[in-house]
């Protein structure tokens, strides 16, 4: 999926985060500055609350499917778990037990 947002905003000659973030706010939804930067500037937030996508809809006149666009995939291909990752923004991340820490007293 492809996060939209940026391009409907600019539909509607919204050009600023902080300009929808008051819009935003002004139709009861509060965004804290981090997570409307990364509203605004992600390829696709891993997460949205329902709730919280009717209010943006609301506010720029917008239908979910406008700001969640399905992208094309090669045919039959399957992703693999480190092109998820690299889709969602991050490094793929290998988990390994600390074996430095020192152990609790008894």
């Amino acid at each position: 999926m492809k996060w939209n947002l940026r391009m409907v905003a600019a539909q509607r000659d919204i050009w600023k985060a902080c300009d929808l973030q008051r819009m935003l706010a002004d139709a009861g939804l509060v965004i804290s500055l981090g997570k409307m930067s990364h509203l605004w500037s992600s390829r696709c937030p891993l997460t949205v609350r329902l709730d919280d996508l009717d209010i943006i809809c609301e506010v720029l006149d917008c239908t979910p499917s406008d700001l969640l666009v399905p992208e094309r995939r090669g045919a039959g291909r399957q992703t693999t778990a480190a092109e998820t990752d690299e889709q969602a923004g991050g490094a793929s991340i290998a988990h390994q037990r600390r074996t430095d820490r020192a152990r609790p007293s008894l």
